[in-house]
This record gives structure tokens, C-alpha cells and sequence, in this order.
């Protein structure tokens, strides 16, 4: 069973092609600059070549029928006849209430997720493009809708409910509803199979660290809490994002300002975060490189991300009665050993206790990286999402 990836966002278009016969990528790329000037996509083919093509690319139809055809294409493409794709799978980003698992998307499924645009204005309709732009290209050919905020709608109504007068909630649907719910899914299930344990029985901490990041609360292979919130700026100190934030600072800041609800959104996902801090840059290489070399802002910055990832770790452990694995993914978590060390760092008071050595050497392979001795297995294990798409989509069809 072959099935195609798709990923839709405001301005670009990733895909993966699987062969699911035997889970192999045959091949994945992207299209950036979707709707402006200098477009192009990126593709890397299965024996790890890598291409990048100019292409105009006005709008996501386009995107997805020039994607179609690289697939084909004789000299790079992977398949003969687009008729070997037996199915599309989408990541689909916000589900508010509506969607707690990946479903088959009918006419009917699609038009309640579009009711959900408004908690994702820029993303949501993204999405939705794709998926008609595969029913445009390719009418009658199966799709799956899988949801960023699903695996978090186990959590309780004290985790996800905000303090705020009732009625925002009942005529707005303004709560916690968390995100990269497709990564946390997969790694507190691959941990647990690499490990050789039952979900069922444990107790996982799931640290997805990248631009963006979160942390989530796994107990019994159930979800009970995590970072994000009703948009993905809630929670850990990100790239670009502030992460938690008094509300009432960002009204003095609006004021101060002048700003309007764009302005102020705007500062905060896009000029926080890292990147705010350090003014340097939203990568964490380059600001690892400044802190080295003696920049204090940079240090600074170094010291306030791992302090928020390790304080949610210890919140979740409370939340949990205690904790069996923690798990660290996604480009920080997989690559940044200094991060792992320092969010583990004097937590033998919970059963931690890092091998530092073997953390030192893992960069984005499945390994345990704690001592022996440690009461709380602390594992690395890259993320998939897209597998994990392609594995829903294949077992709902």
C-alpha cells in the first residue's frame, strides 16, 4: 500500500510518500514560498540524493498537482502512475472539541473541521486547500484527516479549562487543547515498544523540543496534561514564541506599544522567545556558538529554555505521582545534549540520574541515555510523524 503525506501550511506544502509494505520512505520534499515570489520545492530522494527546483507556485492546488507530478517525473519521480497512491493522509492542525482521533474525511468530516478555522485561522484553512486540491487532482481517492490536538483530548477539564468567566468557554470553545499531539503520540508508543514495556503501565514524560516545543503528561498511554494551550504560544520558552506569559504584561505591553491584537500577536509568536531574547537568532546552534564565545544575553536566554522545560517536567511528575520515562524528540531534544544534561540536572530527588558521557554522543538515534542506576529511564527517540499519518491512514482504510 503506497500512501502520500501531505502537510499544508499558510505557505508551504511538505510530503512524504511511504510504501507501507514495509514502512519505507520512497520520497519526501517540500514546497516553500507558496503564494509569492521565488517559490521552489525541495526533494530528497530515497538513496538520500537531494534536488531543490524553481517552480511558480500561486496557490496550493498548483503546489500539490507540481508535487504530482515530481512523483512521476522520469527522471526523479518513484512511481509510474499516480493510481499506485492508494490514499492521501493530512496532518490537519486544530480539531477544537470536534475530533479526539484521525478520521476518513467526508464531505461531512470537512465541514465541521472548517467550523474550526477560527482557532486556527492561519492554519486550518491551509490544510483544507490540500485536501481539495487532492480531491480536484485526484476525485474519489481516499484521505484521512489527522489532527495536531487529538491525542490531547483525553486531558481532564481541570487540565485544559482556563480561569476565566464559563460563558467564554461555552460560546467560544476558549480552552486548552494542546499541540504537536501526533509527535507526543508516537514517541510515548515507539519509547515504550523500544523499551519493551506497556503503555498501559507507565507513566511518560514526552519532551517535544524544536522551533516550536511542548511538553506532555503520558499516563497509561493516555494524555492527562500538556504545555500548549488554545493557540501554540501557550507553555515552554520556544524559538520565536514566548511561551507563558502574564496576561496582564501583554495588555502594558499593548499599551506601551500601541499595538493592536495583530501587533501584540505578532511580537509574541514571531519576535520572542529565543530569538527576543538573544537578538540574535531563533537557532539554537548559533546561540549555543554566541553563549560560548562569552554573549550574556545569549547565556541568558540558554538558562531561561532549560529552566521552563525542566520546571514542567517536574510539574508533570507531580501530576503523574512520579514518573518511569522521560523522553526528549523533535530537532533540540534529538541534537542538543547540553539541553538534555541541564533539564535532568539535580533531579535524583524524582529517580533521574543522566549518564552525561552517553548523552554527550547521541545525536537523533533511539537511546537510552540515563545511568544505569536511575529509577526514571530517560530515552531519545526521533519522531515521526509522518509515519504516523501514513500508519492511521493505512489501518482506517
Amino acid at each position: 500500500m503506497k500512501i502520500l503525506v501531505l502537510n499544508c501550511g499558510s505557505s508551504s506544502i511538505k510530503y512524504a510518500l511511504y510504501n507501507m509494505d514495509d514502512r519505507s520512505v520512497m520520497t519526501s520534499g517540500g514546497a516553500e514560498r507558496v503564494g509569492l515570489d521565488n517559490a521552489f520545492v525541495k526533494v530528497k530522494l530515497a538513496n538520500g540524493e537531494k534536488k531543490q527546483i524553481m517552480h511558480d507556485i500561486p496557490e496550493h492546488t498548483e503546489g500539490v498537482k507540481f508535487i504530482f507530478s515530481l512523483l512521476t517525473d522520469p527522471e526523479i519521480g518513484v512511481i509510474k502512475d499516480l493510481k499506485e497512491i492508494d490514499a492521501v493522509g493530512h496532518r490537519m492542525v486544530h480539531g477544537g472539541e470536534k475530533f479526539n482521533k484521525s478520521v476518513v474525511l467526508t464531505d461531512e468530516v470537512l465541514k465541521v473541521f472548517e467550523e474550526c478555522s477560527d482557532l486556527a485561522p492561519l492554519h486550518n484553512p491551509a490544510n483544507l486547500k490540500g485536501v481539495n486540491a487532492v480531491s480536484e487532482l485526484m476525485p474519489g481517492l481516499p484521505q484521512v484527516g489527522v489532527f495536531d490536538t487529538a491525542f490531547h483530548q483525553t486531558m481532564p477539564a481541570k487540565a485544559y479549562m482556563y480561569a476565566i468567566p464559563y460563558e467564554l468557554y461555552d460560546k467560544y470553545a476558549i480552552r486548552r487543547y494542546g499541540f504537536h499531539g501526533t509527535s507526543h503520540r508516537y514517541v510515548s508508543k515507539r519509547v515504550c515498544e523500544f523499551l519493551g514495556v506497556k503503555p498501559e503501565e507507565k507513566r511518560v514524560i514526552t519532551c517535544h523540543i524544536g522551533n516550536g516545543g511542548s511538553v506532555a503528561a503520558v499516563e497509561n498511554g493516555k494524555c492527562i496534561d500538556t504545555t500548549m494551550g488554545l493557540t501554540p504560544l501557550e507553555g515552554v520558552m520556544m524559538g520565536t514564541r514566548s511561551g507563558d506569559i502574564d496576561g496582564g504584561a501583554v495588555s502594558f505591553i499593548q499599551k506601551k506599544l500601541g499595538l493592536d491584537a495583530d501587533g501584540i500577536s505578532n511580537l509574541l509568536n514571531k519576535k520572542s522567545g529565543l530569538f527576543g531574547i538573544t537578538g540574535i537568532s531563533s537557532d539554537m546552534r548559533e546561540i549555543d556558538a554566541a553563549a560560548k564565545n562569552g554573549d550574556e544575553k545569549a547565556r541568558l536566554a540558554l538558562d531561561m529554555y532549560f529552566y521552563r522545560i525542566k520546571k514542567y517536567v517536574g510539574a508533570y511528575a507531580a501530576a503523574m505521582g512520579g514518573t518511569d520515562i522521560i523522553v526528549f524528540t523533535a530537532g533540540v531534544g534529538e541534537n542538543q545534549a547540553n539541553m538534555r544534561e541541564e533539564v535532568c540536572r539535580d533531579m535524583e530527588w524524582m529517580g533521574v540520574k543522566l549518564d552525561n558521557e552517553k548523552n554527550a554522543t547521541v545525536h537523533g538515534e533511539e537511546t537510552i541515555i540515563s545511568a544505569p542506576d536511575s529509577k526514571v529511564t530517560v530515552v531519545v527517540v526521533p519522531t515521526d510523524e509522518e509515519l504516523m499519518i501514513a500508519t492511521d491512514t493505512m489501518e482506517l482504510l
